[in-house]
């Protein structure tokens, strides 16, 4: 079971996988932090001063030691905010990875193959071909 176990986790596929993950998170810090740190509070500048994060519609009021039941549409709207930017980004990438992909292919396509030499024994007839005509 170890010996099984050691080839799945060492397939190319696996590894290739816990890279993009460990990237994709580090990309998704650097996405967030751009949004909130960067993007929002502009505009926010731009509606007013609004805070996207704290708005929030008061669903119960808070009651001694138990917290308010809010319904945080802000959050949400961050979320979807640091999603399209996200999808965005990601789409970008793909974008110029398959752009090259083609600019490669075409550069393969370019030239098509030149014809195979032909065998020892087509160009011994056609020696004698080209002998017989003379001859003749």
């Amino acid at each position: 079971m170890m010996k099984e176990f050691k080839e799945f986790a060492m397939r190319g596929n696996v590894i290739d996988l816990a890279v993009g993950v460990v990237i994709g998170g580090a990309f998704g810090k650097i996405v967030s932090s751009l949004v909130g740190d960067l993007i929002m509070p502009v505009l926010g500048l731009l509606t007013g001063g609004i805070n996207f994060t704290n708005m929030a519609i008061t669903l119960k009021p808070a009651v001694g030691d138990a917290p308010a039941v809010l319904f945080a549409y802000g959050k949400f709207t961050q979320n979807v905010f640091d999603f399209v930017i996200v999808a965005f980004a990601i789409f970008l990438v793909v974008r110029l990875i398959n752009r090259l992909q083609r600019r490669k292919q075409a550069e393969q396509v370019t030239a098509p193959p030149p014809p195979p030499e032909p065998s020892a024994e087509q160009k011994l007839l056609t020696e004698i071909r080209d002998l017989l005509k003379q001859k003749g």
